[in-house]
């Protein structure tokens, strides 16, 4: 877990992230842990300024390249569903994007392992990583389907991007007793599926219906 550096990034006010977090309590988040990093983390520093001013909305928005910021129901409930299973030492992220879901688990889990295909996205990441104090996050420039096998197993696993189905290098890169979080489906129906690893079984449960971005092969430099 890393703390991170939050002054003199211009938070907004105490009420609008209060205002967040009362909307993900009502939508059924529970985590306490999950819902103060929602509510310290400073969500309009992943947003280009002149969308900065909707960074506390519950809404999904546009970082460039066809890719989003996940609406913070989304985030909290990847993450709430990633932690249920107990602390975490490594995560694997699959789509860094804006580093937004990546700062937040960066404050839960001991280390994060965030894989990006688009490498404009990564480098403002990085940046952002660098303000922030984020030192246990780690960043690869490759095509997220594959994950990063060197560095497995993982304890957790994310996807905030949807295969048609789940992708078996995944699961393969998952320790005995982690918990893969991916939306899985196409651009007309998607869910949420939590993916667990036993001994002798994979046991796949459907969470709620999602909508996220395809998760597209190659990298874009």
């Amino acid at each position: 877990m890393s703390k991170l550096n939050f002054t003199g990034v211009g938070m907004t006010s105490q009420r609008t992230r209060d205002r967040l977090v009362q909307r993900l309590c009502d939508q059924g988040i529970s985590n306490y842990e999950v819902l103060d990093v929602m509510r310290t983390t400073p969500r309009h520093l992943f947003l280009d300024e002149a969308l900065a001013h909707r960074a506390y909305e519950d809404d999904a928005l546009p970082i460039g390249f066809q890719q989003t910021l996940s609406q913070p129901y989304t985030v909290a409930r990847m993450t709430e569903l990633l932690l249920a299973g107990g602390p975490l030492k490594r995560v694997l992220e699959v789509g860094t994007g804006s580093g937004f879901q990546t700062t937040v688990l960066a404050q839960l889990v001991d280390r994060v392992y965030s894989v990006e295909r688009i490498k404009p996205l990564q480098e403002k990441a990085r940046e952002r990583f660098r303000v922030l104090g984020a030192r246990n996050v780690h960043l690869k420039h490759a095509d997220g389907g594959f994950g990063w096998p060197e560095k497995g197993p993982f304890d957790g696993i994310i996807s905030t991007a949807a295969p048609e189905q789940i992708p078996e290098e995944l699961v393969e890169q998952l320790a005995v007793g982690g918990r893969l979080v991916i939306p899985i489906g196409d651009n007309q129906s998607q869910e949420l599926t939590l993916v667990e690893k036993t001994e002798d079984r994979v046991i796949t449960t459907v969470v709620e219906p999602a909508f996220f971005v395809p998760l597209k092969s190659g990298i874009i430099r």
